[in-house]
């Protein structure tokens, strides 16, 4: 890392552009009033040059020259890769839950 530029270590979001990715961050921060704990969600277009994250890895990344309209991040190291078969199936629960309960709430109703 180059000393005075900014890192910041983030979630994967998205993949799907070429050489780039959506990288999720969270900061907190101290609210005047109440004095509560906010959570805030800042999502940048980082650079990754050769393909290597996929969503769900836990990453740094660091400011750089401009390289296109809204990336302004690249990335530096992917701390902790998160495997593959884990979202996958993550997303293939989402797809079949609706699917099962309509069918266990008919059989409630049916007093089965």
């Amino acid at each position: 890392m180059k000393v005075g530029k900014k890192t910041r270590v983030g979630v994967v979001v998205s993949d799907k552009a070429a050489k780039t990715i959506q990288v999720s961050v969270l900061r907190t921060k101290k609210e005047k009033i109440l004095g509560k704990i906010i959570k805030i969600y800042t999502k940048y277009a980082v650079h990754d040059e050769k393909e290597e994250s996929k969503p769900g890895d836990l990453v740094r990344i660091e400011e750089c020259r401009p390289l296109s309209k809204t990336k302004r991040w690249k990335l530096i190291e992917i701390i902790q890769k998160t495997s593959v078969e884990a979202i996958e199936l993550k997303e293939e629960l989402a797809t079949v839950m609706p699917v099962i309960k309509p069918v266990e709430d008919a059989k409630a109703e049916k007093g089965v």
